[in-house]
């Protein structure tokens, strides 16, 4: 029995260009430190730096605490000095990022199907940003974030796709096996890795990422229609 279900966001719910949205992103980052008076440079070098920790962390902290550390040691200022500023770039100007993705009415479609499985769905996107910016991406997505039991951010995560424990916290925190999930993603390095602590795949191939070459013939997969298709049938029905 299916008691929860995973979603991705960026290729999934969200469709986008990854690379062309890490480097506006990057480029609107930059732009803001410099009004701001600092190095758009070393901004950018601190924040990468900082999220290639959080992709290696552990465990030992959240991913918040763990980017702060490296930030305030690359970047040279604290937390308190430089967040603000952060937070400003995410209430304002992070929406011009919107323009960079796609939107699809079947992203909707595909969570609504997922409500009527009456099961706690969650947001389940890499959590290399603060809450604020994830739930701003599911609005993007034309998606209502209160649909989501959990969104995963860097302040509530330990954890980053690819590793298992990333699946497997989430499986605790609803308190489920993971055996008992099903993770919808678009990625067979980040999202098929749910499959390693048991839980079941379908993989969007729509804005499908498969740098592996992994033969899909044996997973379940295919586009919004196919989801959809997925949801009801496979999920609902084995209520």
């Amino acid at each position: 029995m299916i008691k929860a279900i995973l979603f991705d966001l960026d290729g999934t719910l969200l469709p986008q260009d990854q690379d062309k949205f890490t480097a506006e992103y990057f480029r609107l980052l930059g732009i803001h430190h410099a009004k701001c008076g600092l190095d758009p440079k070393l901004t950018v070098d601190s924040v990468w730096q900082g999220t290639y920790a959080m992709l290696k962390n552990n465990g030992e902290d959240t991913n918040e605490n763990v980017f702060w550390r490296v930030f305030e040691q690359v970047f040279g200022k604290s937390k308190a000095e430089v967040k603000p500023l952060f937070d400003h770039f995410y209430a304002n100007d992070f929406d011009e990022l919107k323009k960079i993705c796609s939107f699809t009415e079947s992203a909707a479609a595909a969570v609504s199907a997922a409500k009527d499985c009456g099961v706690p769905i969650v947001l389940a996107t890499n959590p290399i940003f603060p809450i604020e910016a994830q739930i701003k991406r599911v609005q993007w997505a034309g998606v209502n974030p209160e649909d989501f039991a959990l969104i995963t951010s860097y302040e509530n995560s330990h954890f980053c796709k690819p590793r298992t424990e990333y699946y497997t916290d989430i499986a605790n925190t609803l308190g489920v096996k993971p055996e008992e999930c099903v993770m919808i993603g678009n990625d067979t390095s980040d999202d098929l890795s749910a499959a390693k602590v048991g839980m079941q795949v379908f993989l969007v191939t729509d804005c499908l990422i498969n740098k592996p070459n992994i033969d899909l013939s044996a997973i379940p997969h295919g586009g919004a229609d196919k989801l959809i298709e997925f949801i009801k049938l496979r999920i609902k029905n084995a209520e």
